[in-house]
């Protein structure tokens, strides 16, 4: 990195309000090509001969079911893999390292979110930009440019020479994104890199892309959000078992035709239909009264009864990943904690993993490579580790009882489609979706009476979430009951039988029955009142907003984001057509 760069100044961070004009016309000629690649581990093929192109000025997505070979490709394009043959250009190099591939003007932010939890904030965007003997700034001007680059990605500010490691996950991944943008990249792939990040926080990270796309860059983006790459990509190249099946042009990236692509099949995978799920109110197994969460935030009191699955949502930092955490014992709520129907038809207090796991609570993290993998263990080992002391033979003598976990392995394995080489390989043999289906199986396999699961569909693709719906469904019709925090809203329709939407560290409102639409929730999650919080035939009054009346703003618009008071401001615009 040349010492002349300015990092975080306001020339290279800032972006346009709204969404910027159309790419400009893509160049005929591929900056970016891989011809008949191949890349085996083992007797895994992740890449089995496969081509792709893409050019600088557009933002192409990279798509595919986990276990496509996407996250192998982006680290072929980034130096990290050598290839066992084919052809590789980017930019007229062909990276063999990762410090070979940022010197030719590629940055990469990898799935996982890389990030050293015990260096601040600081150190943590410039690591690798200085030498040996010399630092590219000085550390005043590290920390001012620091500050002022994660205020304008994370919107919030943020104590650049504090560790790291206490961050929430989506700060760390603005972290890792903003390491990347400092080396003024040609290049730039993101690898699920909003998949940490909340719906306003994705939005933030399109004004970038599209403003470094407008430069002349070439953003590469890998993403299960199908929503999103059909919004913020010019084209689209779709990967399946290691090949190049298709490429999409803009106005060809439709859901229908990426699955179609993605599964080999004309039928997409089946979703959980768009009817609101209701279910009859049976006993309460969870419950928490007068809990609080933060010191300065209002009591949560909450209760979940048999056959529900609750969904929770809420913009980033507004306590929602606090409460499902302090459910499930891993963390403690500041006053009072959560209560769960123990063996004895009581309720037991949880404070801490051993209570809720006694009591028949299981946790899933999002955060698979910090809360839920054992990195150095089998896939094997990882899916069965609290199973080894339960089905354990001979009393103290604890003979591990083979057979019977063999059996749960292959029925887990089997219906979450685990795609895997050996049983017996490392777990970070898995692609980052793949991994997070041994972390489900795992749940599913203690035989639970509450599921809580912590955004648990991060990196996983839309048909393996598809599966995981209907999985769940099937456990809460037999009278148990799930908690299922997410960052994407859409997965609450015809799944949730109610959403909780948190602001400020309690409960802001919630929805249920036929209530539950993505635009309402949205609105919420921006601290919209909604009135009326139990569907359109509860009887419920509508109750006014206090956001005072700004002229020219339309109705219960104030307090959202530009981008959606835009939306709202299109959908109550006149039509002109008609004169009215």
């Amino acid at each position: 990195m040349s010492a002349d760069h300015s990092y975080g100044s306001d020339q290279h961070l800032s972006g346009a309000a709204g969404e910027s004009s159309a790419a400009p016309p893509i160049s005929s000629t591929a900056e970016i090509s891989l011809t008949d690649v191949r890349k085996s581990f083992g007797a895994t093929r992740a890449l089995d001969g496969c081509t792709f192109s893409a050019s600088l000025g557009e933002i192409h997505a990279i798509v595919g079911g986990n276990g496509s070979g996407k996250s192998t490709l982006a680290k072929v394009m980034s130096g990290v893999l050598p290839v066992d043959s084919g052809q590789v250009s980017v930019i007229n190099h062909t990276p063999a390292t990762p410090h070979g591939a940022r010197a030719a003007g590629i940055a990469t932010v990898f799935q996982e979110v890389l990030v050293a939890d015990e260096c601040s904030v600081v150190d943590n965007l410039y690591l690798g930009a200085d030498h040996l003997w010399s630092k590219t700034l000085p550390m005043r001007a590290k920390i001012r440019e620091a500050r002022v680059m994660m205020r304008k990605l994370a919107a919030v500010d943020i104590d650049v020479e504090a560790p790291a490691g206490n961050l929430p996950l989506s700060i760390k991944q603005w972290i890792t994104i903003g390491r990347a943008l400092l080396w003024q990249p040609k290049v730039l792939i993101l690898d699920e890199s909003s998949a940490a990040l909340d719906l306003d926080s994705t939005e933030r990270l399109f004004t970038k892309m599209r403003e470094l796309r407008d430069q002349g860059s070439a953003v590469l983006i890998i993403t299960h959000r199908i929503a999103e790459l059909i919004r913020i990509s010019d084209r689209a190249t779709v990967l399946r078992d290691g090949r190049d099946v298709g490429i999409l042009g803009a106005g060809e990236i439709t859901e229908k035709n990426l699955l179609a692509l993605m599964t080999g099949r004309s039928e997409p995978p089946h979703v959980p239909d768009a009817v609101a799920r209701e279910v009859r109110r049976q006993d309460v197994i969870l419950k928490t009264t007068k809990l609080r969460l933060w010191p300065s935030a209002e009591p949560v009191d909450f209760a979940l009864h048999k056959g529900e699955i609750v969904g929770i949502v809420g913009l980033d930092g507004q306590g929602q990943s606090d409460f499902v955490t302090a459910l499930a014992g891993v963390s403690r709520a500041v006053e009072n904690l959560p209560r769960v129907r123990d063996a004895a038809n009581g309720f037991t207090e949880i404070s801490g993993l051993t209570d809720a796991t006694v009591n028949g609570v299981s946790y899933v993290s999002g955060d698979r490579k910090r809360e839920g993998i054992f990195a150095n263990l089998s896939i094997f080992e990882n899916l069965l580790m609290p199973l080894l002391r339960r089905t354990a033979l001979a009393g103290k003598l604890a003979v591990i009882d083979w057979a019977s976990l063999t059996a749960a392995f292959d029925w887990e394995a089997e219906r979450l489609s685990v795609r895997m080489a050996e049983r017996s390989n490392s777990i970070t043999s898995l692609s980052g979706g793949n991994q997070q289906k041994v972390l489900i199986g795992r749940a599913f396999a203690l035989n639970p009476s509450i599921l809580i699961l912590n955004d648990p569909a991060r990196g996983v693709d839309v048909g393996a979430k598809a599966d995981l719906y209907k999985h769940l469904i099937a456990f809460a019709e037999r009278g148990k009951s799930v908690v299922y925090l997410s960052s994407e809203i859409e997965e609450f329709v015809g799944f949730a039988t109610r959403v909780i939407v948190f602001r400020n560290g309690s409960i802001f409102d919630e929805f249920s029955g036929d209530a539950i639409e993505p635009a309402g929730i949205l609105e919420a999650m921006f601290g919209q009142e909604r009135g009326t919080r139990h569907g359109s035939d509860d009887g419920a009054p509508e109750t006014t907003s206090n956001q005072p009346r700004v002229e020219g703003m339309i109705p219960g618009s104030a307090g959202l984001p530009p981008w959606m008071r835009d939306q709202r401001r299109a959908s109550h615009a006149p039509d002109r057509g008609t004169g009215v």
